[in-house]
């Protein structure tokens, strides 16, 4: 008796059959959405190091540096009134409710996507609101450095560490922020990807 299915027909029979929808995605979307919504306010918890940082430097400058109060005073007092200005900037629309139980497949997939928006435009503006004030109230102890070293040996090798420290973190930052962007473009691409397999089925 001849063979009904041969063995490429087999193949490709199986290759286009329809893909069966999991049960499990829409719940894997409900997991996705708290998990974005979890880094969302651990990232929003860290726009308090901005002027944490602001006020450590004011007071470590001015206490190691009181013969330069009149020059460091309005810098360091600048750099703190502008970290606490971008606490308003980086949280405004950042906070946002919980997925509705209720929500649907579509709906949990948007969800998604709104958070890990909201995510890369806080990552847009956290070098501006958070990362500038921190590095002008470091910058102003480097130029408390700098002057008090004119009259003594400059700023090496006493301040050589501090500076060391200061550059590795100022590399390590923008290392962590483009990775940051990295992985959120990953997520919206196995976003779309879930879609277009929903979209299939």
């Amino acid at each position: 008796m001849p063979d009904d299915f041969p063995g490429d027909n087999l193949k490709t029979i199986w290759q286009h059959q329809p893909i069966e929808a999991s049960t499990m995605t829409l719940e894997k979307i409900r997991k996705k959405a708290r998990e974005f919504q979890a880094r969302t306010r651990r990232q929003l918890l860290g726009t308090l190091v901005g002027p944490l940082a602001a006020v450590f430097c004011y007071g470590f400058g001015i206490k190691q540096f009181p013969s330069l109060h009149l020059v460091l005073q309005p810098l360091f007092a600048f750099a703190l009134v502008w970290s606490l200005v971008g606490l308003y900037f980086l949280n405004r629309g950042m906070w946002s409710p919980a997925m509705p139980t209720d929500a649907g497949f579509s709906n949990g997939l948007e969800f998604c996507r709104r958070e890990i928006l909201r995510r890369r435009d806080y990552l847009r503006r956290v070098l501006l609101w958070s990362f500038g004030p921190v590095l002008l109230a470091i910058g102003t102890i480097i130029v408390a450095l700098a002057m008090i070293g004119r009259s003594d040996r400059g700023i090496f090798p006493n301040g050589l560490p501090f500076l060391t420290l200061v550059a590795a973190w100022i590399i390590g930052w923008f290392v962590l922020r483009f990775r940051e962007q990295r992985d959120l473009q990953r997520e919206i691409d196995e976003l779309n990807d879930i879609s277009r397999e929903n979209n299939r089925s």
